[in-house]
């Protein structure tokens, strides 16, 4: 069984930072992709940046790309998130997940677990 815990959520004025940690246990394939999603209150989910748990290829959404860094470090099956230029509009709970890639999706994974997700607030 999978599980995936997140971390490092709180609240920050716009233009600052944040780093999501995603704590991983349990066996996962190394084609699958690790991703950060996040959902707004009244909004979908929507993928924000995900990565090859083998290779490290990468995606970035639209709306944060050169702003946020998706990274992992193997040896401490983490998975990061570094968020710059912090805006309002990224206020959401962030969640992290495990997945297949899947880009005909507008989500672009098959996610096959979720973490419990974590809150970011950003003012303005």
């Amino acid at each position: 069984q999978v599980q995936l815990v997140e971390s490092g959520g709180g609240s920050v004025q716009a233009g600052g930072s944040l780093r999501l940690s995603c704590a991983v246990s349990g066996y996962i394939h190394s084609s699958r992709y690790m991703g950060w999603f996040r959902q707004a209150p009244g909004k979908e989910r929507e993928v924000v940046a995900a990565i090859r748990t083998n290779g490290g290829t990468t995606y970035y959404g639209d709306s944060v790309k050169g702003r946020f860094t998706i990274s992992q470090d193997s040896a401490k099956r983490t998975v990061y998130l570094q968020m710059d230029s912090l805006k309002p509009e990224d206020t959401a709970m962030y969640y992290c997940a495990v997945g297949s890639w899947a880009p005909w999706l507008a989500t672009k994974m098959i996610v096959d677990y979720w973490g419990q997700g974590t809150q970011v607030t950003v003012s303005s």
